[in-house]
């Protein structure tokens, strides 16, 4: 089968179209033959080795974590799914989606696509759905808090937005100029430019008494230390990335993505009655995912989803 592998660690435009051995299920194992899946900002990082160190990864390494497809193949014991079954799936750093066939383990990563849910949309939704549902977990924002929003634009990041402010929370989003009437469709309260400079900067001009929580999926390292100087003594600074363990008397914390708490069947069924938007900027053929990966790398769309079909 096809797919879009990494020979080795190494800038995007190194990425091939190759064949790979064809994939069959083992026990408690799915196989799907994918329809559309899903770029993420994390695949760039995975390629280019960037977090080798915390994620590393084995070469030849196949692209992609979320799918959406058809199930043409189950293994021994899986009682859930049947071929011509039609599903979502989170596939993890290990399997590779951008591929001709994935193979998905039996279990919360696993779901059934609701027939409303378009496969590009459905595609688009695993891990930005999941990761949101931790973030917010992770954040327990209360009603009246008010929270910032690094990276607010992204997928992640928009989600986060919508239901913080669905919640009752007041939302302080980062927004270009450009996306400034996005961000509050999705019911941002204000919005800081960050095309412009500081934000932990201006973030302190529009709240000096500090932030309840501060959601940042854009810095790392020890480009978080600002951001953790805008949260108010008691509050929470949460990120998706990696950074030190204390930054000026505020214990951040680092959420991992994981599936068994993602409630992936529940976004799923929001996401098919419209309750949380799945954006896609773009979508591209199979053949041309390698040209996908490098606009994704090069940030040529800020908000939204990369989509390859198939």
């Amino acid at each position: 089968m096809k797919a879009l592998v990494a020979p080795a660690y190494g800038p995007v435009d190194e990425l091939r179209i190759s064949e790979v051995p064809d994939r069959s299920p083992g026990p408690g194992q799915v196989l799907v033959r994918v329809q559309a899946a899903a770029l993420n900002p994390f695949d760039v990082k995975l390629v280019t080795g960037e977090l080798r160190e915390m994620y590393p990864v084995r070469h030849p390494f196949v692209l992609g974590m979320d799918a959406t497809g058809v199930v043409s193949a189950v293994g021994e014991g899986v009682s859930r799914f049947a071929v011509g079954d039609e599903v979502i799936a989170y596939a993890g750093a290990d399997s590779g989606t951008i591929a001709e066939y994935v193979l998905v383990g039996e279990g919360p990563q696993l779901v059934h696509r609701p027939r409303a849910l378009p496969p590009v949309q459905a595609a688009a939704l695993p891990t930005v759905a999941m990761t949101a549902h931790c973030v917010l977990a992770a954040a327990a924002l209360k009603p009246g808090d008010t929270v910032l929003v690094i990276g607010a634009t992204g997928g992640v990041g928009a989600l986060v937005v919508r239901r913080a402010a669905e919640s009752g929370v007041r939302v302080l989003a980062t927004a270009a100029p450009a996306d400034t009437a996005y961000i509050r469709g999705l019911g941002a309260h204000e919005t800081i430019d960050h095309t412009r400079g500081d934000t932990p900067a201006e973030a302190r001009q529009l709240h000096p008494g500090g932030l309840d929580a501060v959601v940042d999926l854009i810095n790392a390292g020890p480009a978080l230390v600002p951001t953790a100087g805008i949260v108010r003594p008691g509050g929470r600074l949460v990120s998706t990335l990696y950074g030190p363990a204390e930054m000026d008397g505020v214990v951040p914390v680092y959420v991992r993505m994981e599936a068994s708490i993602g409630d992936l069947p529940r976004q799923a069924e929001r996401a098919a009655a419209d309750l949380m938007s799945i954006e896609v900027a773009a979508t591209y053929p199979f053949d041309h995912s390698q040209q996908a990966m490098r606009d994704l790398a090069a940030g040529r769309y800020t908000r939204g989803k990369i989509v390859i079909t198939f």
